[in-house]
C-alpha cells in the first residue's frame, strides 16, 4: 500500500511487525523492571559497605552510590534503545553535543557538582560536624551533589551552594577531639592576686572535665584600665567545651564573691553644680 508520498507502509502494518514490535516492548519493559531493581540494588549495597566500618564516612559512600545507580540506569536505556534498533553510537554523540550546549548554559550549576565531589572526596567535613563557612555556622545534616545543608543551634536550616562552601575559608569545630577554652577573668586592682590565682586553679582541679596534660594556664595577662586581667586557658574533650565554658565562668564569680575578691565594673559619677 502506497502513500501519497511514495513510501510503503503495508510493511508496518504486517503482522510479523506487529509481533516484533510487541515482544520488543515486552523485552523493553523486562529491562526497564531488571534496570530499576539493579540500580536499587547496586546502590543500596555500596551505601550498606559505609556503614559497616565506623571508620569510613557515609556520605562518601551515599555519592558513590547514587553514581553507580545513574550508570546502571543509563546501561540499561542503552540496552532498551538497541531492542528497538537505535543507533546508540550517534545517540552517544549526540547527548555529547547537547550536554555541552547545556554545560555552558549551566556553569553555576556545573561548578556546584564539581565542588560538590570536591567536599565527598576531601572530606574537610562530615556530617554531624560543627562547621563556619560562608559566614555561616551549624552542625552538617547533609553534603549533597549541589548543596551543604546546615542546622544552625536553634534548629534553623541553612542550605550553601557547594561552590560557595568550597571557595570560602572553612573553619570545622569538631575537627579534633580536644579543644581548648580560653577565659579572661578581671579583678579590682586592690585584690589579692595570688588568692584570685589560687581560687581560679583549684576550680580547675576540681572539675574533672578538664585536663591536666597540657597543663592549664592561669597568669595576669593585662593591667587595663580599672582590673587585673587573668588570662586563663584549659583543655577538654570538644563535647565538653561549651559547658565549662559556661559553668566555669560563673564558678569563679560564685568563688570571687566568696573569697572577697572584687571583680570591676563601669561607674559613673554625676557631679551637680549648682550655682
Amino acid at each position: 500500500m502506497d502513500t501519497a508520498a511514495g513510501i510503503d507502509v503495508s510493511k508496518y502494518l504486517s503482522l510479523d511487525w506487529l509481533v516484533q514490535l510487541g515482544l520488543n516492548v515486552v523485552a523493553a519493559f523486562a529491562i526497564l523492571i531488571v534496570t530499576l531493581w539493579a540500580a536499587k540494588w547496586v546502590k543500596n549495597r555500596i551505601v550498606s559497605l559505609g556503614g559497616k566500618r565506623e571508620e569510613l564516612d557515609p556520605t562518601l559512600f551515599a555519592f558513590l552510590g547514587n553514581i553507580a545507580r545513574v550508570m546502571v540506569m543509563a546501561l540499561g536505556g542503552i540496552f532498551i534503545l538497541n531492542r528497538f534498533g537505535v543507533e546508540t553510537t550517534s545517540l552517544v554523540a549526540l547527548i555529547g553535543a547537547a550536554g555541552l550546549a547545556v554545560g555552558l548554559a549551566l556553569q553555576g550549576t556545573l561548578s556546584n557538582f564539581a565542588a560538590g565531589v570536591m567536599l565527598i572526596l576531601f572530606r574537610p567535613f562530615k556530617t554531624g560536624d560543627f562547621i563556619e563557612v560562608g559566614g555561616e555556622s551549624g552542625t552538617v545534616k547533609e553534603i549533597s551533589i549541589f548543596t551543604t545543608e546546615l542546622a544552625t543551634p536553634d534548629n534553623v536550616q541553612i542550605i550553601i551552594p557547594n561552590a560557595q562552601v568550597w571557595g570560602s575559608p572553612i573553619t570545622n569545630y569538631s575537627a579534633h577531639p580536644t579543644r581548648r577554652v580560653d577565659f579572661v577573668f578581671g579583678v579590682s586592682y586592690g585584690s589579692d592576686l595570688k588568692k584570685a590565682e589560687g581560687i581560679i586553679g583549684d576550680l580547675i582541679k576540681a572539675d574533672a572535665r578538664i585536663h591536666a596534660d597540657p597543663e592549664p594556664f592561669v597568669k595576669v595577662g593585662n593591667l587595663g584600665d580599672s582590673s587585673v586581667d587573668f588570662t586563663v586557658r584549659v583543655w577538654c574533650n570538644a563535647a565538653d567545651y561549651w559547658d565549662i565554658k559556661f559553668g566555669l565562668t560563673r564558678q569563679v564569680k560564685d568563688a570571687f564573691d566568696a573569697g572577697g575578691i572584687d571583680i570591676p565594673f563601669p561607674t559613673r559619677t554625676m557631679v551637680q553644680v549648682t550655682s
